[in-house]
């Protein structure tokens, strides 16, 4: 039902990253993305006035990084990403980091568990055009820096974008996938940042 309703309303999404130092950007990453499934969940429930009442609760807003990103996960069927960091300070390693990293709720089929996400300040989505918008995130130099899994080293390589709050629960926002991409590995250190650029269309 969520996927052909997806087609119905023909939502494209495409992702670049750019590795910075020294204050030059390099693009190292220019793909199209998927569009899950969550994301026909979410509007669904914005059109049929089944969430709730804050036009904010349906607003793409925070997201997620993994380590274990792969072909099998990037399917519109996905609802989490197959290796999620795990915890706050994962994401921002030191104080100095930017990144507003916190712990609330994820649509996981029946389940709602805890997670971890990471904010998308709204003064970083941009409207380009009547169709599309586009959501930078930036991931600094103090951010995601030597990441372990089981004592090795571990790379990013999966990101994932997140509706706030779609069935406007009013206990805790439970926020579903709306939109997933895994790239090449990389391994972040403290000697660059990482900036994401997706850009999504409707129509």
């Amino acid at each position: 039902m969520h996927n052909s309703f997806l087609e119905q309303i023909n939502i494209k999404g495409h992702l670049t990253i750019h590795k910075v130092a020294n204050g030059e950007e390099e693009l190292i990453y220019d793909e199209d993305n998927v569009i899950t499934s969550g994301f026909g969940f979410s509007l669904s429930h914005l059109f049929g006035l089944a969430g709730g009442p804050s036009i904010t609760d349906h607003q793409i807003d925070r997201f997620q990084l993994g380590v274990s990103g792969g072909e099998l996960v990037q399917v519109s069927s996905t609802f989490e990403l197959s290796g999620p960091l795990t915890s706050v300070e994962e994401y921002t390693t030191t104080g100095d980091s930017n990144l507003n990293a916190f712990e609330s709720k994820q649509h996981k089929n029946a389940l709602t568990p805890d997670a971890i996400f990471a904010k998308i300040p709204f003064s970083k989505v941009t409207r380009i055009d009547s169709r599309s918008v586009r959501y930078t995130i930036f991931i600094d130099e103090d951010s995601c820096n030597n990441l372990t899994r089981d004592g090795q080293p571990a790379n990013l390589n999966e990101i994932a974008m997140f509706v706030k709050n779609p069935t406007g629960n009013t206990v805790n926002d439970i926020s579903a996938m709306s939109c997933y991409r895994f790239f090449s590995n990389i391994r972040k250190t403290n000697q660059f940042g990482l900036v994401f650029r997706w850009t999504i269309t409707f129509g």
